[in-house]
């Protein structure tokens, strides 16, 4: 996306983003992308993989960039030119509170709330956009489905990361302020924290969920991934911590205890803050548990199947009510909210099995999502790996499918540039390894969705995996149109002869 900044936002002087600058233009965007770069904005040139962003700086400029950021490589690139050129030690650590100042920091008028964990980020920050609705707030949201203001699309061009990157970001909330957004939920990615995207801000309530088993293609091992999580609660980026302990859960809320205790929440399965118990599924889709807060009981309901659902519902309660929002207005906002692409039901006829579409794409999160959806019958799952992504993680993704599947095809999810049959052969490797598997390989991901559909009976399930709410597929150099949900629904359509 670009970072345009709202119509009628006033220019500011360089020197008040960065006092050291040699000169003082007004300033009024920022980019990191020379061919984004408008009259009168920033060009922040990074280092990267294939060359230094400075290499860029002549394009921007001649766009019209008034100033140039950049760190001492970069300076020694763009020796000479016409515009300031202000060098920072790290420019990534620094770019956020420059793009905070160019868009008149809107994070300060708006209660912000960050959610971190391998999985279930996007259904809490949902879940908390219910709440903070229920109670009459404007709420805004940042992550995997989207930019979205009180549920609904905002029109900019869509960002491709779960994080904007910091311009993107601090832009967005201009946006949403200007819209009349009073609060927002953001999903702060471990990509999002490494790389300072969430530099500028300090959110209200930060909120842990879990650490699992992914990205260790960028971060290299699960100790840096771990650091990278651990980032969000620090002071500088977090007022309140919301800690879910779990054992990753447990040294954050150990670090942040030894600094700041008054700020921090803690939700468990005992020994905590807010202690949940007691979950039982109600009806097909959906559970309810009990939390314990202070000697107070309360009823926890969603409208999502699964223990691990209910853990984000009560991190989700925790930080509503720390933001103030009172109990049974956020139990209530809870109960109603809907995620699509999480635990979705996606045909609905008593002839048809229960065919569900759910984003889970790691190891962990396909065992949660399996082990809740085989209570409710024998499971055929769909499952892919997508391509350029952490492939360590394939042959244990295709393990647990295998043992937690009535049978399983394997099929493709975002192959990327890489060989779809090579992605798919390393999770062979691990299902065809479980005694007794039933497993097909059937590459085309929309055969793989009518098989399985047209393979498993009305008592039965039907579990598509990986892509969620997605609407394209990545295949090498282009994007087709996909939507999981969509195809199972034509495919019911076509077996029952309606289509």
């Amino acid at each position: 996306m670009n970072a345009l900044p709202p119509a009628g936002r006033a220019p500011v002087p360089l020197q008040s983003l960065v006092p050291s600058a040699s000169a003082n233009p007004l300033i009024s965007g920022i980019s990191l992308d020379s061919r984004s770069v408008q009259p009168g904005w920033i060009y922040a040139a990074l280092p990267g993989s294939r060359a230094h962003g400075a290499s860029y700086a002549g394009q921007a400029i001649a766009a019209g960039a008034a100033a140039v950021v950049t760190d001492e490589e970069g300076a020694r690139i763009v020796d000479d030119v016409a515009v300031p050129v202000v060098v920072l030690p790290d420019v990534r650590a620094g770019l956020g509170v420059i793009a905070a100042g160019v868009f008149g920091r809107p994070a300060d008028d708006l209660l912000t709330l960050g959610v971190t964990g391998t999985n279930g980020k996007t259904t809490t920050v949902q879940l908390l956009a219910a709440g903070l609705e229920a109670a009459g707030r404007m709420p805004a949201t940042v992550g995997t489905l989207g930019f979205l203001l009180a549920g609904e699309s905002l029109e900019t061009e869509r960002s491709t990361v779960t994080t904007p990157e910091a311009p993107d970001l601090q832009a967005l909330l201009a946006h949403f302020l200007a819209a009349g957004a009073d609060s927002v939920a953001l999903e702060v990615s471990s990509h999002a924290l490494e790389l300072h995207r969430v530099g500028g801000l300090r959110f209200d309530i930060a909120g842990f969920l879990n650490l699992g088993h992914d990205h260790l293609d960028f971060h290299g091992t699960p100790e840096a991934y771990f650091r990278a999580k651990r980032r969000l609660f620090d002071p500088e980026l977090s007022r309140r911590c919301v800690i879910w302990l779990d054992e990753h859960g447990s040294l954050i809320a150990e670090d942040v205890r030894a600094v700041r205790q008054a700020d921090l929440v803690t939700v468990g399965f005992e020994d905590a803050d807010y202690v949940l118990g007691g979950y039982r599924p109600q009806g097909r889709l959906g559970g309810v548990a009990s939390v314990t807060r202070g000697g107070e009981r309360l009823e926890l309901r969603v409208a999502l199947p699964g223990q691990f659902n209910m853990i984000d519902a009560a991190v989700a309660l925790a930080m509503l009510e720390s933001a103030g929002i009172s109990t049974s207005v956020a139990l209530a906002g809870l109960a109603r909210a809907q995620v699509p692409g999480r635990m979705q039901r996606v045909v609905f006829d008593d002839e048809a099995p229960l065919i569900i579409v759910d984003f889970a794409h790691t190891p962990q999160a396909v065992a949660a999502t399996l082990e809740t959806l085989g209570q409710l019958g024998p499971v055929t799952t769909v499952l892919g790996c997508g391509g350029d992504r952490d492939a360590r993680k394939r042959p244990a993704m295709g393990r647990v499918a295998a043992e937690l599947s009535s049978s399983l095809i394997v099929t493709d999810d975002n192959p990327r540039s890489e060989p779809p049959a090579e992605i798919r052969a390393a999770m062979l490797t691990g299902a065809r390894a479980v005694a007794g598997s039933r497993v097909v390989e059937i590459g085309d991901r929309q055969e793989a969705i009518e098989h399985a559909i047209r393979s498993t009976p009305a008592s039965g399930v039907v579990a598509i995996l990986g892509k969620g709410h997605e609407r394209g597929q990545i295949l090498a150099d282009r994007v087709v149109d996909f939507s999981d949900a969509l195809v199972a629904r034509s495919a019911w359509e076509r077996m029952r002869g309606r289509a």
